[in-house]
């Protein structure tokens, strides 16, 4: 399987540097360039076309969102582009406004990633992003969900998280095996935006009882992290 090949737009040397030693351990990952502004990380992502491009908002020149709506402006005219695949945006900043979130979307970023998340999250993400799946850091979750509380089943809603209702599948599982009463707590407390280390504080149990229980929620909804899960329990009636 080949590595994934990833681009770095971030205008914060030390941030840059450190983010750039980081991929390049990963066994999985191949480093194949990097920018400190918009117009060198445009030309960058044009030329290189990584398989995943992290991108900050905060860039001195031009903001991260207009450089994503540019790039994808890029992609759909371009037949090379269409050859080698489309490349998946990370956006990776300090905004957790709603404003910030829903336009970063709006212009075609793929995933949603807060600068203070642990490393080892952020590989995660940029790995989910690579397979296809839109990756929302848990602090901001909450913004896309109160989105599709808003416009529950809209277009644009389904078109910037990608996720589904429950399948045939899954609506199967849960009959034969039930999310118990304590899933379900945590079910509303992960719709709430709370962490790990906050459910277990509400709940008066260890945070790695709550991954035991997330895990089994994740199993049973059919979800890949947390915020499918969420939405998916939304729309599924789990919970209100």
């Amino acid at each position: 399987m080949p590595n994934i090949r990833i681009a770095l737009i971030e205008d914060h040397d030390l941030t840059r540097m450190g983010l750039k030693a980081a991929f390049k351990h990963q066994p999985d990952m191949e480093f194949v360039g990097e920018a400190e502004n918009a117009r060198r990380g445009l030309h960058l992502l044009s030329e290189r076309q990584p398989d995943v491009a992290l991108v900050d908002i905060g860039l001195p020149d031009m903001d991260g969102i207009e450089l994503v709506r540019r790039f994808r402006e890029f992609q759909e005219g371009s037949e090379e582009a269409e050859t080698q695949g489309k490349t998946k945006i990370v956006m990776l900043t300090m905004h957790d406004s709603e404003e910030a979130v829903m336009a970063s979307f709006a212009a075609g970023a793929d995933s949603y990633c807060m600068k203070q998340t642990e490393l080892e999250d952020l590989i995660v993400a940029v790995r989910e992003t690579y397979a296809g799946n839109s990756w929302i850091d848990p602090a901001i979750a909450s913004v896309v969900l109160r989105q599709l509380r808003k416009a529950p089943g809209s277009a644009e809603a389904d078109r910037t998280v990608s996720i589904n209702a429950l399948e045939p599948e899954y609506e199967q599982v849960l009959e034969a095996s039930p999310l118990t009463e304590r899933e379900l707590e945590i079910l509303e407390l992960i719709v709430a935006g709370c962490s790990n280390a906050d459910i277990a504080e509400r709940s008066y149990i260890t945070v790695g009882t709550v991954k035991t229980h997330v895990r089994s929620i994740l199993n049973k909804l059919g979800a890949s992290d947390r915020t499918e899960a969420a939405v998916r329990a939304l729309r599924a009636g789990l919970v209100s």
